[in-house]
């Protein structure tokens, strides 16, 4: 080779180096504020979760709202699988040989009851629960009411044995 190419290999390799770590200083720069506005979309009107919400008290007042919370979500539980129950044997209806619009009709109305009625039940034990915090607290956990539960994102778990049920959170 001679010296000529060499020089040309050598800047084409500069080159390409200073390529891959302006690439790697861009990412290393920009992925927090592009996670960030994934996460916003993610969440209609960019809400916090309602766990991530819980955080923001003490660690005393967390412990009783997270139990208050968790025994109302297994009380709206059987609502909850009620209406996806329903809505399961709606699509099933759907496709059966002999559509009958006004049965499938009938399942989702009784769907939509029983999410109404679960989410009714989360809301009202949200509410007593809030007659017993601070005023200080009541507003940091005001966010918890927000409609913004895991229909049609799934959430990104799955749904093992063991695990806690995955109903709405008011």
């Amino acid at each position: 080779m001679t010296a000529r190419t060499l020089k040309i290999l050598l800047a084409v390799s500069v080159a390409l180096n200073l390529f891959a770590a302006t690439a790697f200083v861009t990412v290393a720069v920009t992925r927090p504020k592009v996670e960030e506005r994934v996460e916003q979309q993610r969440r209609p009107g960019g809400r916090p979760p309602a766990w991530e919400v819980v955080q923001s008290v003490d660690p005393e007042v967390q412990q009783t709202v997270r139990a208050a919370m968790r025994a109302s979500a297994l009380a709206a539980r059987p609502d909850f699988e009620e209406a996806r129950t329903l809505r399961r044997q709606a699509v099933q209806a759907v496709t059966a040989p002999d559509y009958d619009a006004a049965a499938v009709r009938a399942l989702l109305e009784r769907s939509r009851t029983a999410e109404l009625r679960g989410r009714a039940r989360l809301e009202e034990d949200s509410l007593a629960l809030f007659e017993t915090l601070t005023p200080a607290d009541r507003a940091a956990l005001a966010p918890i009411l927000s409609r913004n539960g895991p229909r049609g994102r799934g959430g990104g778990r799955g749904r093992g044995e063991g695990r806690e049920p995955k109903v709405p959170m008011p």
